[in-house]
């Protein structure tokens, strides 16, 4: 059903791969994701659709995951590429479809925006009651539910009005005295029939139910997605190590000393337990910091969150700290294997790598591992690694290099290496 659904939007996005591929006209003209004219009729000509037809299936592929836009340029998503070998990515794709319901059907323009929003809110419920029931329920019982939870949301707002009052009785002045007083929220009087009318009419147009007749019935689909966020839900519950309620540098603190399998089910439960867009914002401000254990696991975290991290790791390529760390990331989430994606870094980002890595290792490793992790080094030769180490500025370079001499058992080479390290700190 999930390939069915998307089949033409996964047609535009083939044609988009194959059209505007490197060396291609540009898909827009403004720096967003709108198509432009010219690229519009050009689609709709080499697949004999309308221009509007290629519009709606260009919004779909971009809503799922398809298609990915950058500034004039479009270019192939990940579920695109693995379409034809991976069915829970068509899956995951159509699942970001149905999440982006409300961009995928407009609202129209009369409405409040923030009655709109107080729907989009609610209809978690609404699915989740139509998923309990099992079959068709009248939209008059769901009228009645929705506005139960719009009024919850009212109530749990609680909105605070410091309009002047006027002053108690016997108080001594005639002077009105700022007095705080529960506002009633501006949404109150806007009719929530037409906006679930809307809601409805959205989530039928991306295929999580079927509206008419006066009753919704959720699809096999549309079940299916319900189910899948009640899933996330449990496992944000189950956090295994008791991190989920941990900011980022804490959490990953947390995960420094689990196994990779069991750390991967504890990133998986912190991010479900929050919208992926401030997990991602929060991940990448823990890799910023001095601490490179936390860059190294931070990076981890983000390959748990997948596709939807790409934006920020890709302009973390701007920063000289991350820049190795992201372009590996971007190397295996392009289908690279995680063994060959270090092809992707030039010699001085490896190195500077290597030294972020051992920083890592002399702050919450054993000395046997720090001495292990010289196998790592792209250089052939311990002297060859001595010298690019001294070259790429690590701010951790001397630390990094006294815990070497300290820890390598050769006296030879631990002498070499504290060599390098004075002449680094003194600059020689």
């Amino acid at each position: 059903m999930a390939r069915s659904g998307l089949a033409a939007a996964a047609r535009v996005a083939r044609w988009a791969d194959a059209a505007l591929g490197p060396g291609g006209d540009s898909a827009t003209t403004d720096g967003k994701a709108t198509l432009s004219d010219a690229t519009a009729e050009r689609a709709a000509a080499a697949l004999g659709l309308t221009p509007e037809r290629v519009r709606a299936d260009w919004d779909t592929a971009r809503l799922a995951g398809l298609i990915e836009v950058h500034g004039d340029s479009a270019r192939p998503g990940w579920r695109l590429r693995a379409w034809d070998r991976d069915d829970s990515a068509v899956l995951r794709g159509w699942v970001a479809l149905c999440d982006a319901w409300s961009l995928a059907y407009p609202e129209p323009e009369e409405y409040e925006p923030a009655a709109v929003a107080e729907v989009v809110t609610a209809m978690p419920q609404v699915l989740s009651f139509l998923q309990l029931s099992a079959g068709p329920v009248p939209v008059p019982q769901l009228l009645d539910l929705l506005e139960q939870r719009v009024t919850e949301l009212r109530t749990e707002r609680c909105e605070i009005d410091y309009a002047p009052q006027p002053a108690a009785a016997g108080a001594g002045t005639d002077a009105e005295t700022p007095r705080p007083a529960l506002a009633e929220p501006a949404t109150a009087d806007a009719p929530l029939e037409p906006l679930l009318d809307w809601a409805l009419r959205a989530l039928a147009s991306v295929g999580a139910l079927t509206y008419g007749d006066g009753q919704a019935t959720l699809t096999p689909l549309g079940s299916w997605a319900v189910w899948v966020k009640l899933e996330q839900i449990c496992v944000a519950a189950q956090s295994p190590a008791g991190n989920i309620e941990q900011g980022a540098e804490d959490m990953l603190r947390g995960c420094a000393r689990l196994r990779p399998n069991a750390a991967r089910a504890e990133y998986r439960a912190w991010l479900a337990a929050r919208p992926v867009g401030s997990a991602v914002t929060e991940l990448i401000a823990a890799a910023r910091g001095e601490d490179a254990l936390l860059r190294g696991l931070a990076f981890e975290a983000l390959r748990v969150v997948g596709a939807p991290a790409e934006p920020e790791v890709r302009a973390a390529l701007d920063e000289p700290t991350l820049r190795p760390y992201a372009l590996l990331w971007l190397a295996e989430h392009d289908g690279a294997d995680p063994e060959d994606a270090h092809e992707v870094l030039t010699r001085e980002e490896a190195t500077w790598l290597w030294v972020d890595t051992a920083a890592a290792v002399a702050d919450h490793g054993e000395a046997p591992l720090l001495v292990r992790h010289l196998e790592s080094a792209v250089q052939p030769t311990v002297p060859a690694l001595l010298s690019e180490v001294r070259a790429v500025g690590h701010p951790r370079t001397v630390q990094v290099l006294v815990a070497l001499a300290a820890a390598h058992p050769d006296p030879a080479l631990a002498k070499a290496v504290r060599r390098a390290a004075f002449q680094v700190h003194t600059g020689g």
